[in-house]
């Protein structure tokens, strides 16, 4: 019943003598689908496929369904992302239409174009992103002015001088609305001819972009701005640790662009801070993959000073936007990105379950909340309970979305805040180029319900591939487990339910779960309140936040999920 609203599932394939059912993966989803034989489309015995609900009445309890596409042999890598893909309802690639479509935009730069926009071509002008980053959204361009100010262009790649309205290309982004980050893979909003060539910010080419130019002195105070489009010439792609080298040692390209913005971006970064703005951290994961896909091994990826250079110039750049419209040209229509208070009683329960470990959240009138847990944030760096505390702390707080009703940026301590800096991997960022150009061609402003639909479906899509982006790393962990069953490792208890304890592992946070029932010392009793499991008659207290020893049970890849056991 949970699941009626959805018209397709991912699942396995068993065939019987007349006809077969697909075993699905969601585990929100009770029921097999029946599939007759005649709707099958070439499924085997065993393989992976997507079915889609053609019939299901109230007296039936099998859905009645078809293959609408096979994805293969479980446990094959390919398979596997696939499948994470269509369960969340997700494009794996792009229709011949779509392609055909791309194929036919223009590339070419005509003088036109040039003298319709501001040339910043002999600026010195870089980009820094992952190593392994082949679309690249933003450069930032740097000179001193003759007043000892220094101009500082943010120019953002013009993804809709190409993308027109009403084209089958623009449909699709619209409809995808993000790019999906898999552990081995971009699924890209945008076909690969625009996302990682046409548009993409690459080395010594003519590209055409969209600013935000700022004067700045020595303070990192804005002294003027300017927003259009421009045409650039990157010099440089850095990557973040060739960045980081020039940083940390004051030598290599670029060297003094570098470290003059460096030098600004951690005066923004303060500023923002002592302003009230939280400081969440979240580490990534990442895996080693062999040829075939295979985990090898899992690491940690942290930010570094060259990730907040590009962040703070990325932060003030959306601001700045989203003030000018908010500010300067109150009761247009424009897409914010806003992030609400927190729910007090979610701050409270946080508040109470860190007393745990010795730490408190102290909130008065001297300190703000952001304050307080940015202190707090500070002070269990680098400790075992790190990653659990960062994570309760980021599940008390709102979720940032898309809206027309401006409320603010509570995480960032902004009054106004939009996403301008990434139209290859982000549709908002497309309707803010386009909404900002109408307004400073003096346009009409945009239907108001027309884009609070296109929001709403916006935050939609980023929080499915979010979904997906999470199952992919879980299916890794449990895959990188799978050769690991006996072996002892040290955990942290992650979460507590009535059915048992979670613990995740300190070294490469694969989290798992010990069954309540495999506790065979005691009777345990789930106490809600206190975050704990509690023996009836030896008193016995398994806590949220505690060490434990578990040895790896089994790791079940079908439903991404791994048993352990308490050593």
């Amino acid at each position: 019943i949970l699941e009626r609203w959805r018209s397709s599932f991912v699942g396995t394939v068993e065939i019987m003598p007349n006809f077969a059912f697909l075993i699905p993966d969601n585990k929100n989803m009770p029921f097999d689908l029946f599939i007759p034989s005649s709707r099958l489309n070439g499924a085997k015995q065993g393989q992976k496929a997507v079915a889609r609900v053609i019939e299901w009445d109230s007296k039936s309890k099998n859905p009645v369904a078809e293959i609408i596409n096979v994805l293969g042999e479980p446990g094959l890598h390919e398979t596997e992302m696939h499948a994470i893909l269509a369960e969340f309802e997700l494009p794996f690639h792009f229709t011949e239409d779509v392609e055909d479509d791309a194929e036919k935009i223009l590339a070419e730069i005509t003088e036109n174009d040039i003298r319709a926009r501001r040339d910043f071509r002999d600026v010195p002008t870089f980009t820094i992103d992952p190593a392994d980053a082949r679309d690249f959204d933003d450069a930032l361009s740097l000179r001193t002015l003759k007043n000892g100010n220094y101009e500082i262009g943010v120019h953002i790649a013009d993804v809709t001088h190409y993308v027109k309205p009403g084209s089958l290309t623009e449909e699709e982004a619209r409809q995808r609305a993000t790019s999906v980050y898999l552990v081995d893979r971009v699924v890209p909003m945008l076909p690969e001819r625009l996302s990682n060539h046409i548009c993409s910010l690459s080395p010594s080419e003519d590209k055409l972009t969209y600013s935000a130019v700022f004067e700045m002195n020595s303070k990192a105070e804005v002294i003027n701005e300017w927003f259009g489009r421009t045409i650039i010439n990157s010099d440089k792609r850095f990557s973040y640790e060739e960045a980081q080298y020039v940083i940390d040692t004051g030598e290599g390209d670029m060297k003094e662009q570098i470290l003059l913005l460096h030098d600004l971006a951690q005066q923004l970064r303060k500023r923002r801070f002592s302003a009230g703005a939280f400081l969440f951290e979240k580490v990534e994961v990442q895996f080693d993959l062999d040829e075939e896909g295979k985990p090898l091994g899992i690491r940690f990826r942290d930010m570094g000073t060259s990730n907040q250079l590009i962040e703070e110039f990325m932060l003030l750049a959306n601001r700045h936007v989203a003030e000018l419209v908010g500010k300067k040209l109150r009761g247009r229509t424009f897409v914010y990105r806003i992030h609400d208070k927190p729910d007090p009683e979610k701050i409270e329960s946080f508040s109470h379950f860190i007393t745990r470990f010795g730490y408190k959240l102290v909130e008065d009138e001297k300190t703000s909340l952001p304050r307080a847990m940015n202190r707090l944030l500070n002070s269990v760096a680098g400790k075992k309970e790190q990653n659990i505390i960062e994570t309760l702390a980021l599940r008390a707080m709102a979720k940032a979305v898309y809206s027309t009703d401006n409320i603010g940026h509570y995480g960032l301590s902004f009054k106004h805040y939009t996403h301008f800096t990434s139209p290859i991997r982000r549709y908002p960022d497309m309707m803010v180029h386009r909404l900002l150009t109408d307004y400073l061609n003096n346009q009409v402003p945009g239907e108001k319900e027309k884009y609070e639909k296109l929001c709403e479906h916006s935050s939609k899509m980023e929080r499915l591939a979010a979904e997906a982006e999470r199952a992919s790393v879980k299916y890794k962990q449990v895959e990188y487990m799978s050769d690991k069953t006996g072996k002892q490792f040290e955990g942290i208890i992650s979460g507590v339910t009535e059915w048992g304890i979670y613990v995740e592992i300190i070294e490469n946070q694969c989290e798992g779960m010990v069954n309540i029932r495999e506790l065979g010392d005691d009777y345990y009793e789930y106490d809600e309140d206190n975050y704990c499991i509690r023996g009836r008659s030896t008193g016995k207290v398994y806590t949220l936040g505690d060490k434990v020893t578990i040895e790896v049970v089994k790791a079940d890849l079908q439903k991404k999920q791994l048993d352990y056991r308490l050593v």
